[in-house]
């Protein structure tokens, strides 16, 4: 029944009102999708004159492309326009539903169409950073003969997720996210153009800055966001997008984080460093993306537990406490409640004194083994607990520190060729400024100096 109604809305329509009918029900984001290069917001940087991707989608340019970039930048759209504007037959492959026999058949048809007719063919592969290594080498052949163009998009970086051979024939162009001032005029678009919403609704100011917030830097999220909210505004008949009917449509902003990708690495590596910086801010907003994404809490311990000794070491030895004790509550009560105990954990690391005296040392001691400064332990400190030891000169003549006063006495502890070797130099922050006073004491009083 829905067959023939379906059949009956569309008998005599031609090929054009058919796509137009389907395009006035697409997505908002589908419908503003750029339909020329001069409608693309936020790429100046590879649009410029003479830069390579506006050279290749006017067609001076029949290189194959990575477009690598955030979700939400133009990607399928600069794939599209590649297509139109160099007049190339455009076949699109997702890389989550495609597998190698799909691919195969594209080139195929690709080469009988350039045999035949010389037309070419654009083959656009969204989520290629997905495809496995076999199906990443299938391309190869035709990409190298030309037989197609390929345009592929990752938000992945391709470095990682590609294979070689794969980027050596292809170039890299990475897209940036969107800037406020750019979201904003894809917004404004959408709102007054008729492939979008017409002036149908009208944005109060409050409104449009609240879904620039949300979009962080994403075109695609934008549009999505605005579509909700204006259906809301419409069916209450006024059509004003305010900011609470903006927040009630629109609950909460995703976070653009792949934990097997790029945002993982690079998030984890901002969260370190704002702790070893001591911007316990930074931390914090790092900490709740990383939270907010649904990042294992046992990961996020571990790092705290590691950087604990490799940044703040003994000028905080509670820091290393406080960090254990927090990974800990991450595996007896887990999410949300150990949110707290993360963030402690944090804060505490953030703004404690630093010092990577203990990182150095042992590396420093590590360095001197592997290049073979061993030497053997000296006799009056090996083992004498077994039959025999004695007479090999073992344990004997050790001097036990608790006989004197002082609790420290001269006598050798390093091979003969590391005596006097130092590694720990403490810095004079936090509490290791006490233990750097009192080691000079230690150092000569064991030496004999």
């Amino acid at each position: 029944m829905s067959e023939g109604l379906f059949d009956e809305g569309l008998f005599g329509a031609t090929e054009e009102e058919k796509a137009e009918r389907i395009a006035a029900n697409a997505p908002l984001a589908v419908r503003m999708r750029p339909a020329t290069l001069d409608e693309v917001v936020g790429q100046d940087h590879l649009l410029g004159p003479g830069a390579p991707l506006r050279r290749l989608v006017e067609g001076a340019t029949p290189a194959s492309v990575m477009l690598y970039g955030p979700p939400g930048t133009g990607k399928t759209t600069l794939a599209t326009l590649v297509s139109k504007a160099t007049g190339r037959r455009f076949v699109a492959l997702s890389a989550l539903s495609a597998g190698v026999k799909e691919m195969r058949a594209v080139i195929d048809e690709a080469r009988r169409r350039l045999v035949r007719s010389g037309e070419s063919t654009v083959l656009f592969i969204d989520e290629v950073h997905r495809f496995s290594k076999t199906q990443q080498d299938a391309l190869l052949g035709a990409v190298e003969d030309r037989i197609v163009l390929l345009v592929a998009a990752t938000t992945e970086n391709p470095f990682f997720s590609v294979v070689s051979p794969l980027l050596s024939r292809s170039l890299v162009l990475q897209l940036k996210s969107l800037t406020d001032d750019g979201v904003r005029s894809v917004i404004q678009r959408a709102v007054s153009d008729e492939r979008g919403l017409g002036g149908s609704v009208t944005l109060e100011p409050e409104a449009e800055d609240h879904l620039i917030r949300l979009a962080g830097g994403d075109a695609r999220r934008s549009l999505t966001a605005l579509e909700a909210a204006a259906d809301s505004a419409l069916a209450s008949n006024d059509g004003v997008i305010t900011l609470p009917l903006l927040e009630s449509t629109v609950d909460k902003a995703a976070v653009r984080y792949d934990r097997d990708g790029d945002q993982h690495y690079d998030v984890t590596s901002a969260f370190i460093k704002s702790i070893r910086g001591s911007d316990v801010d930074a931390a914090l907003h790092y900490l709740a993306r990383m939270i907010e994404a649904g990042e294992d809490p046992r990961f996020i311990a571990r790092r705290l537990v590691i950087h604990a000794s490799e940044d703040v070491g003994m000028a905080d030895p509670t820091a290393l406490q406080t960090c254990v004790a927090a990974a800990q509550a991450v595996q007896l009560i887990g999410l949300p409640e150990c949110t707290l105990n993360l963030a402690q954990a944090t804060i505490h690391l953030a703004t404690a004194p630093k010092s990577n005296a203990v990182t150095t040392a042992i590396y420093a001691a590590i360095e001197d083994v592997r290049k073979g400064a061993i030497g053997s332990v000296p006799a009056h400190l090996r083992d004498g607990h077994y039959a025999g030891a004695a007479k090999l000169g073992n344990a004997q003549g050790y001097r036990y520190p608790h006989d004197v006063p002082e609790g420290v006495l001269t006598q050798q502890y390093a091979p003969d060729d590391l005596v006097g070797r130092d590694y720990y130099e403490p810095t004079g922050r936090g509490n290791e400024r006490a233990v750097a006073e009192r080691l000079p004491r230690l150092r000569r009083v064991i030496r004999g100096e």
